[in-house]
């Protein structure tokens, strides 16, 4: 028998008798927070895809009067020192010496590694290629997921949607990257800033960093971004920085950078890798390239052609594929001698 009414479950309980608790509420609730949680996931992706498409422009701003390394390095030790001081302030508690040591290596693999192999490898190489090299980051994402565990065998719709990803992007460059000149050290740094970035995440998944995807976040920001300053003394980049010839679009973008691009989406993207699989999130590196295309477009008055509409399809198609799954219902039954328990769940 279903009930509601306390007096009605306290009579049957002392009568012995068997009663469903609240079935309809107790499992709408369950629905409702199922539904919360996938609202948070979504607005998590759309974070990752939507902000860090925007950073190419921002970056393509913030480097015109700043050096990269040191405007990356800036970049990232501001906001993971501001997300530091927020989380600190709310009472959580400070990080083990030694895990700084695993947020050193991975902020070395991330940050160091990716974002400024990448930044010496676009001064020599198209920026249509590099994107093009950079958009192999799902696949090695997926090769180290399944040597570290993380992620289960994939199917092949989910191979199908990651190649169809590559593809559209291959269709975004369009061929005419093919026909210049290539200088293939560059092209291999580039390259290789994305297994940087695949590796950094696979360790940083499984490295024991603070529980709190926050404080694990600012550490992994902090600790790149002081390597990424180094590596901008050394390399001469402090000598070249001029403050008189500073402009307004240049700092305004690389504040955009500081607050959207590394406290909000990489906050964001360390959580998402506790809540999600690694082919789903690495699916960013398909859609940032069109964000960035359409906000060309929109923002710089850059040529949008029916290629770049088409390309868009087949990425978002990829996506799609890689992002679904099937449903799955589930009865969870939760038993006593005087009492039943059910609710119904959906696994999507």
């Amino acid at each position: 028998m279903i009930s509601d009414h306390p007096a009605h479950v306290l009579a049957l309980l002392r009568t012995g008798g068997s009663v469903e608790i609240g079935q309809a509420s107790f499992g709408r609730r369950l629905r409702d927070f199922a539904s919360s949680s996938h609202v948070q996931v979504a607005l998590g992706f759309a974070a990752i895809y939507l902000i860090w498409g925007s950073t190419y422009l921002a970056i393509r701003y913030a480097v015109e009067t700043i050096p990269p390394l040191f405007m990356m390095g800036a970049r990232h030790l501001v906001g993971g020192a501001a997300v530091y001081a927020w989380v600190r302030s709310r009472g959580t508690p400070a990080p083990q010496f030694r895990q700084w040591g695993y947020a050193l290596i991975a902020g070395a693999f991330l940050f160091l590694g990716c974002h400024g192999v990448l930044a010496w490898g676009e001064q020599k190489v198209p920026s249509g290629l590099a994107a093009l090299l950079c958009a192999t980051l799902p696949l090695w994402t997926v090769l180290f997921s399944r040597m570290d565990g993380s992620e289960r065998k994939l199917s092949a719709r989910a191979w199908g949607g990651l190649l169809l990803g590559f593809a559209g992007v291959a269709v975004l460059i369009g061929p005419d990257v093919l026909h210049q000149r290539i200088d293939f050290l560059a092209a291999g740094a580039v390259l290789l800033s994305a297994l940087l970035w695949a590796m950094g995440t696979s360790y940083a998944r499984t490295a024991k960093l603070p529980a709190s995807t926050a404080l694990s976040a600012a550490m992994q920001m902090i600790s790149g971004g002081v390597l990424l300053l180094l590596c901008g003394k050394l390399t001469g980049e402090g000598a070249r920085f001029q403050w008189a010839a500073l402009t307004a679009r240049s700092v305004l973008s690389l504040a955009y950078l500081i607050v959207f691009g590394s406290i909000i989406a990489f906050t964001v993207y360390v959580w998402l890798l506790t809540v999600s699989s690694p082919s789903r999130i690495s699916t960013y590196a398909y859609v940032n390239p069109v964000v960035a295309v359409l906000l060309g477009w929109l923002v710089a008055r850059e040529g949008l052609s029916f290629r770049t509409l088409a390309a868009t399809t087949i990425i978002l198609a990829g996506v799609a594929l890689v992002n679904t799954r099937r449903k799955q219902s589930n009865v969870v039954h939760v038993r006593s001698s005087q009492s039943s328990y059910a609710c119904e769940t959906a696994e999507i």
